[in-house]
């Protein structure tokens, strides 16, 4: 994943080899790292999802010689039912002494169906992303030429689409004042932010442009809001500093419109917290499939790794919700950790299993085989094993044993 961006990251060196590669003849130095990631399986399928992209993380330990400690915590609906808190402090204090954190989903049908409980699973996540400073949200949005045929729009309109989304995470209106008054007939939501607020996003959103086509697309609605006079002035400064990367503007209705009549002309969309969450979604749905939009959150010191389909919680327990979005999502935390050849090794997995068509139902015809969703975990890891054998293996596949023959 190119758009990410590396923030103060420090890894532990356990120990080094050298081995030889005999086809390339290249002599490798090899590293052991040692990396502590919190795992948070959440609600609904997130459980079922995020354990195949613990199976891809421990495939490619085992590749490329490294270390993965898992630690599990809780957030969201179960953390409700078992506390009482959606985030419980325990779970605070894991992510902050982790490298990393994974993240599956959060959410249950009784708290969607009764909009009136005080305590509601998402506002974890909103505390997680206050507590550790989780101001930016990346959302990669990719055409994969296998599943155009899924996407609402038109095949010449939805080929070469390849968006980084960059969404400030923790300011503007989701954060601000909040009021009713007491004959509850009117209300009020408050909307602010500050130079550094906008200043911090910016540069992660500039310097992944640097890394992709060199183009930054900043959505707001200057022509009305102030908030968004300050972000507009704030990123025109600061593209000074980027001289290879250009810079344009849309308000937020012309964006959306954009996006679905000529998503090819983005590469890094840059916004605000509330216009990067409507955006978003509205990107998610032209690829084709939710099932393989992956997102990443960071910080300053954290990094949160998550798929954006939420806990489906229709499909808890039944092994048939898609795990590439969670899988992918594991990739962009490789990303992070700087281990690119690892997440590339992801990626190429998640790329074979659409070409050969191992995928869920979501994905597939109604009269089409379609695998689990562990079967799919399984598929992806195997591939990372066994990469050098995959031109020949891959021709013989049989889903109810192995996935490799």
């Amino acid at each position: 994943m190119s758009s990410m961006v590396v923030v103060n990251f420090k890894p532990t060196i356990l120990k080094q080899a050298t081995t030889f590669d005999y086809k390339h003849k290249l002599e490798t130095t090899l590293y052991t790292m040692k990396y502590t990631i919190a795992v948070i399986p959440g609600d609904g399928i997130g459980p079922e999802v995020t354990s195949q992209a613990k199976k891809a993380l421990d495939a490619v330990a085992e590749v490329y010689d490294h270390i993965f400690l898992y630690k599990e915590a809780q957030m969201g609906a179960c953390a409700i039912d078992s506390s009482g808190n959606p985030l419980p402090d325990a779970t605070i204090n894991i992510c902050k002494s982790s490298d990393a954190i994974l993240f599956g989903a959060i959410g249950e049908l009784k708290y969607d169906n009764d909009p009136t409980l005080k305590v509601r699973p998402e506002q974890g996540l909103l505390r997680l992303r206050k507590e550790l400073g989780l101001f930016c949200n990346v959302r990669p949005v990719k055409a994969y030429d296998k599943l155009i045929k899924n996407s609402p729009l038109k095949k010449e309109i939805v080929i070469g689409t390849d968006i980084a989304i960059y969404r400030e995470l923790t300011g503007g209106i989701y954060f601000g004042t909040k009021e009713t008054t007491k004959d509850g007939m009117s209300a009020f939501d408050g909307c602010s932010y500050t130079v550094q607020e906008i200043s911090r996003v910016t540069h992660l959103a500039f310097k992944g442009a640097q890394n992709r086509k060199k183009k930054v697309t900043l959505v707001d609605k200057a022509n009305v809001l102030e908030t968004s006079r300050l972000w507009r002035k704030t990123v025109i400064n600061i593209a000074k500093e980027y001289k290879d990367v250009a810079l344009d503007f849309l308000f937020v209705d012309n964006a959306a419109m954009q996006i679905i009549q000529n998503p090819k002309q983005f590469d890094v969309v840059l916004t605000e917290n509330l216009f990067g969450d409507i955006i978003s979604d509205e990107a998610s749905v032209i690829c084709g499939s939710i099932g393989l939009l992956a997102s990443s959150s960071i910080g300053e010191k954290n990094a949160l790794f998550e798929p954006i389909h939420g806990s489906f919680p229709q499909a808890k327990g039944k092994d048939i919700a898609n795990p590439l979005a969670s899988i992918l999502s594991a990739a962009m935390l490789l990303e992070h950790l700087e281990l690119h050849d690892e997440a590339d090794a992801i990626q190429r997995a998640v790329e074979k299993s659409l070409d050969l068509g191992i995928t869920t139902q979501d994905l597939k015809g109604k009269n089409q085989y379609a695998a689990s969703t562990a079967k799919v975990g399984d598929f992806i890891a195997d591939y990372i094993l066994n990469q050098e054998d995959s031109a020949m293996n891959f021709k013989n596949i049989h889903m109810g044993q192995s996935t490799i023959i």
